[in-house]
């Protein structure tokens, strides 16, 4: 059953994190942490997203909160580093302290950031080389993803695939590089690079399309964003392509959905993307949720009390009540397909 509206405004908490350096545009995570007999769960679909999308990810986070996950099948969840649209110089300095203080030994490396100053191919051929050339100077036999969030034609990221995968002594896969499933498809037929779609992957039919279309190699999933771990889980199945579990710039409370997700899944292929905790400057837990060993365990988590209220502290009353009154909207957008621990049918 549903929790009521007034329910879930009764253990709603606005919060606000700020980012280490800007991050797909944002710097200031906002959203919600819902608190109920289950646990924790968080709500941050990001501002632009419209009310019926924010909908599904409220169904994500009322599952954690009021809902079950399913049984863990592993109880540790391999996962990369992540280097943003950075210089070379920087990428190699980022890398290093990835594997030294992380253990994390696959990287996703940011490319095609137009804007960002470091936006040309030439510069992403650089990042990558940087974040190449650091794995093996630390002795490390890693990985080396791209994720380009849908910005190249099908002809430029023919163009930049080849360059990068070159640099990278021959890439994981490359994300999103451009913005439909019709040009992934075109883009499959003329690299060698496997190929994922994220962006692409926003309603629980967009997997089964993206495989049915042969236009990915796998897919990138994000638990709250679908749904919820339950509903994750059954897209996953129905695509019948491998999948990484990856974040969306979650806090700890939001990251252990993710961690979910990837604990129950069959198969895990390779490293997840939940290691964005590293990206935040402060956490609602007084320990960021950063790898060890490459890794994160598996387990829900409860935010500090002393973290979470300086979290609060960040948020303007007007930025409240505007998380508040879009909460209200996407809560009357719920409806069967994102009912609270529905299967896919």
């Amino acid at each position: 059953m549903r929790p009521d509206l007034a329910d879930v405004l009764a253990v709603a908490t606005a919060f606000a994190l700020p980012m280490r350096r800007q991050f797909r545009g944002v710097d200031l995570r906002e959203g919600v942490l819902i608190h109920g007999p289950s646990g924790w769960g968080e709500w941050a679909p990001f501002p632009e997203y419209g009310d019926d999308v924010a909908a599904v990810w409220l169904a994500g986070a009322l599952e954690a909160a009021f809902g079950a996950w399913p049984v863990a099948v592993r109880d540790r969840i391999p996962v990369n580093a992540i280097i943003p649209g950075t210089d070379a110089h920087d990428a190699y300095a980022m890398t290093c302290a990835a594997v030294r203080e992380t253990g994390c030994t696959t990287v996703k490396v940011k490319v095609g950031e137009r804007g960002a100053g470091l936006s040309t191919v030439t510069h992403d051929v650089a990042r990558v080389s940087a974040v190449h050339a650091a794995l093996v100077d630390c002795d490390v036999h890693g990985a080396i993803r791209v994720d380009a969030n849908a910005v190249w034609t099908v002809d430029e990221a023919t163009e930049a695939l080849t360059l990068l995968d070159d640099a990278a002594g021959g890439l994981d896969y490359a994300e999103q590089p451009c913005a439909t499933l019709a040009e992934l498809a075109a883009l499959r037929t003329r690299v060698p690079v496997r190929i994922a779609a994220d962006e692409s992957i926003r309603t629980a039919d967009d997997p089964m399309r993206a495989a049915a279309e042969g236009a990915v190699d796998l897919i990138v999933v994000k638990a709250t964003p679908l749904g919820g771990v339950r509903r994750a889980l059954d897209v996953v199945a129905a695509a019948g392509v491998p999948c990484v579990v990856s974040g969306a710039l979650d806090s700890a409370v939001g990251l252990a959905a993710g961690i979910a997700l990837a604990a129950a899944l069959p198969n895990l292929e390779g490293a997840c993307g939940l290691g964005t905790g590293a990206l935040l400057a402060a956490d609602v837990v007084l320990t960021p949720l950063v790898p060890t060993d490459g890794s994160l365990p598996v387990g829900r988590i409860a935010p500090d009390a002393d973290a979470l209220a300086t979290a609060v502290d960040r948020m303007s009353r007007e930025r409240t009540i505007w998380w508040f009154e879009r909460l209200q909207r996407a809560y009357a957008h719920l409806g069967q397909s994102t009912a609270l621990g529905s299967q896919r049918e």
